[in-house]
Order: C-alpha cells, then sequence, then structure tokens
C-alpha cells in the first residue's frame, strides 16, 4: 500500500488543475474517520467528476459500486441494475460467489434498501456512486431523497450522487457535503490539452537534416500551446461548451492550420506569419458543426442555397401561384389561366405567341423586374387554375399563407384589407426569386415558365 501523500500526487499528476478537489475526497474519505453518509458531486460537462472519483476510490482500494443512470431506462431498471453492480463489487472484495436468486427481483426502493443491509452486513465500508441520478428517466419524485437515507439505514453504506446542478434542499435534508468540480478556465484548457501535443510532420524529417526527436517534441509542444490560446480566443470562449467540445474544435482545425508548414511554406516558429496566412480558417464557423455532408460548392452550393425551405405540397403551389400573380400583368390572366383557352393558347402558340406579341421596347424580362402586389382573392384564382385536380376542403389554404407569410416568402403591401392580414381585399407581393420559384415548380412537375408572361429567366 503506497503512502497517502504517494496516491494523491499520482492522481494529481492525472488529473491536472484539480489538486484541491482530490484533496476535498481524500478528506472525507480518509481511512482513520467515517465516512459521510450522503455526498453530492455535482458540475458542468466534462469536468472530470466520474473518472475522478471512479480513480480515487480504486487507488484508495475502497470497496465500491458506480450505476450510470444514463443507461437505465426506468426506475426499476435503476434499482436492478444497482443490485447487480453491488453483487459484482462485493464478490471482487470477498473472492466468492454469492447466491443471486435471494436478490433476483428489486420492486422499489424498500426491497433495494432490504437488499443492501443484506449485502453489507459483512462489509466495513462500501461506497455506493449513482452517476447522473439527476437525468434519470421515469424516475419517483422521492428517489432521490431515499437514496440519501440509505447511509443512515445502513452504517458501513456510503451513498455518492453526482449531478450536474443540485436545487435547493432536494434532498429534503440539510448537513450533506457537496463537492463542487467547476468548468476550466482558459488557462487551465491549455495546461490539459499542453500535455497531449499532435505531431507536425506525420513523415520525420531524414537524419541528415540533424531534426531530432526532442526538437521535434519540443516544436510540437510550442506550436500546439500557442495554437490553443488562438483557437480559444476566436472561436473557443463563446463556441465550446467544455473541455471535450474544445478539443474535438482544436483537433479539426490543427491539420488545415499546420498545412503550410508541413508543406515547407513557413518555419515551425513561423507561427506570427503562419496564423495571419490562416486567419481565415480561425475566423470561419465549419469547424464548429459536425456534418457528415460534404461541404457545397459551385454549382451544388447554389442549389442548396436557392432551396432552404420544406415546403408542403399545396405550400409550394401557393408560391408558385403568388410569384405568377406579382410578375404577371392582371389583364393576361384570361389567356394563361383560363381552361377555356386552352385550345386557342395551343392553336396560337400560347405563352410563345404572347411573348412575340410583345412591344420592342421592352427588353428587360419580366422576372428581373420588381414584383407587383396583387389581391387575394387573385392569388387563390390563379391556385385552382394551375393545381393539377381539384382542391379538396381539408386543405388549410389559409394556415399556409399565413406560414409562408411568416417565413417571409410572401410580404403583405401597403395596410389595405381591414385588419385581418387574409381578407380577400388584402395585397401581397412574392418575395423569393426567378430560381428559388422554377426549383420549387420542377420539384412537383410544374413549369412555372409557360405560365409566366415574357418567359422566365434561364
Amino acid at each position: 500500500m503506497l503512502p497517502e501523500e504517494i496516491l494523491l500526487t499520482a492522481l494529481q499528476d492525472r488529473y491536472p488543475c484539480r489538486e484541491l478537489l482530490i484533496r476535498q475526497l481524500a478528506a472525507l474519505y480518509a481511512p482513520s474517520l467515517p465516512s459521510p453518509s450522503t455526498l453530492v458531486v455535482h458540475g458542468l460537462q466534462a469536468t472530470g467528476k466520474s473518472s475522478i472519483l471512479k480513480d480515487f476510490l480504486t487507488a484508495r482500494r475502497i470497496s465500491h459500486a458506480i450505476v450510470n443512470s444514463g443507461e437505465c431506462i426506468t426506475g426499476r431498471h435503476l434499482l436492478e441494475r444497482t443490485v447487480s453492480a453491488s453483487l459484482d463489487a462485493i464478490e471482487d472484495t470477498v473472492d466468492q460467489r454469492i447466491d443471486r436468486s435471494l436478490y433476483s427481483r428489486c420492486q422499489n426502493i424498500s426491497a433495494l434498501a432490504v437488499h443492501l443491509q443484506r449485502l453489507l452486513e459483512s462489509c466495513d465500508n462500501f461506497v455506493l456512486v449513482f452517476d447522473g441520478i439527476d437525468k434519470q428517466r421515469e424516475a419517483p419524485p422521492t428517489l432521490l431523497a431515499a437514496l440519501a437515507r440509505f447511509g443512515e439505514i445502513i452504517p458501513s453504506l456510503s451513498v455518492v450522487l453526482i449531478v450536474t446542478y443540485p436545487r435547493p434542499r432536494f434532498l429534503h435534508a440539510a448537513g450533506v457535503p457537496h463537492i463542487h468540480f467547476t468548468p476550466y478556465t482558459r488557462d487551465q484548457t491549455i495546461q490539459i490539452l499542453a500535455k497531449s501535443p499532435p505531431e507536425i510532420f506525420l513523415v520525420p524529417p531524414s537524419p541528415s537534416m540533424e531534426y531530432t526527436d526532442d526538437l521535434a517534441a519540443e516544436d510540437n509542444h510550442w506550436v500546439w500551446v500557442r495554437f490553443l490560446a488562438a483557437v480559444w480566443d476566436s472561436s473557443g470562449k463563446g463556441a465550446a461548451r467544455d473541455l471535450a467540445s474544445f478539443k474535438a474544435v482544436a483537433e479539426n482545425l490543427w491539420d488545415p492550420f499546420i498545412q503550410p508548414v508541413r508543406d515547407g511554406t513557413f518555419g515551425t516558429r513561423d507561427f506570427s506569419r503562419l496564423i495571419v496566412s490562416r486567419r481565415a480558417l480561425l475566423q470561419s464557423e465549419d469547424a464548429l458543426v459536425d456534418s457528415v455532408i460534404p461541404k457545397a460548392t459551385g454549382d451544388t452550393a447554389r442549389t442548396v442555397k436557392t432551396v432552404s425551405h420544406d415546403l408542403s405540397y399545396y405550400s409550394k403551389y401557393i408560391l408558385c401561384a403568388a410569384y405568377l400573380a406579382s410578375y404577371n400583368p392582371p389583364r393576361q390572366d384570361q389567356l394563361y389561366f383560363m381552361k377555356s383557352t386552352d385550345k386557342r393558347r395551343r392553336k396560337r402558340g400560347g405563352a410563345t405567341a404572347a411573348r412575340k406579341n410583345t412591344p420592342k421596347n421592352r427588353k428587360i424580362p419580366r422576372h428581373l423586374l420588381h414584383p407587383s402586389p396583387f389581391p387575394l382573392d387573385r392569388l387563390l384564382a390563379i391556385l385552382h387554375a394551375i393545381l393539377p385536380h381539384p382542391l379538396p376542403h381539408t386543405a388549410d389554404i389559409d394556415t399556409q399563407i399565413a406560414t409562408l407569410a411568416s417565413l417571409r416568402l410572401l410580404l403583405r403591401a401597403g395596410s389595405g384589407g381591414g385588419v385581418d392580414v387574409l381578407d380577400a381585399a388584402s395585397r401581397w407581393r412574392v418575395n423569393v426569386s426567378w430560381e428559388y420559384v422554377a426549383t420549387v415548380g420542377r420539384g412537383l412537375g410544374f413549369e412555372v415558365e409557360e405560365y409566366l408572361a415574357g418567359g422566365g429567366g434561364v
């Protein structure tokens, strides 16, 4: 058995910046003093609560069982997992098998207390850890308060509750010791991550360059520490929620950041010139978003940018009708949208003939002009004309128009039409481009250009 100070020193070297918290655990679970019946360990995610507590109990050779509440689906599942973990821990301590048929069922808190009393009769000190117990699903409201009383009922038992944020008096008891794992500061985060710097050069330089492993390790640490400080100052403080998130962001940025050094453009000590040349990388938010979809470029990027709303079936037709109402003159509605004129349009050439009769002095396509306002009743009339089937009564057109307005795909023009924005006399204006509405129409199998006076954009 190693002396107490050597044990604490080993833990402090493994978990830097947590010396005070490790000494608090050592004081509470000192061999010469009775252990607390209940201990609350709280802190945000990735602050070392579970890891430090597990390694501390293992180093001190204290018999313990850890129950991860995130792996338990129901409250009864938690109780049965607690009994199973306690049986495993006690079997490892006494080095003999225990008849598990006596502990096969555990339906409530009272049954758990009876099982633990029977198991710990011959045990001097046993620590039962509930990790993330505040996030337990389907937990009864008295679960935490009941677990906190187990240490008072069973003398050899000490219960540790690991939570994220303890509510005031959530155990309904006073005098329960708490240990707060505070979030890591900027200097602490850099100090922890600097212990394992990544390699600058993927292929070691040739021995003829006199670049030894010691020099490579020194350069790796020198560049990595300054790189971490730059990442924290640019995005880490506001975007990285914890140590694990910040480490993931730094690892995503490391390879593209250090690439000029690997190419030979800069030396390992030209950090000022390197960070100036890679400042766009630190200003971008690509490393903060985890995605399995590659970044779109060229035509793909324009297509993705064009269609950015997941609209319903009738909302897409409403948007196409609104575009036609904004860019078609009202006097040509009879030509383009009346069913009785279909034969005449086909005979005379339809929209092609209308474009031939366009005045020669108008050279700007209509879709490049500012959209004109239109009344709501005209929009509904065009909608009924372009739909390939009769509009069912179950389609709530007013709600879908209001949704398009909330997305600012439709804008209300002026203040006419009364108080009700969906009044038949209210005037509207479409707020999408030709590329957007053409893509939406093609997705429906509806060519907007065939109904657009003067032709659409290509």
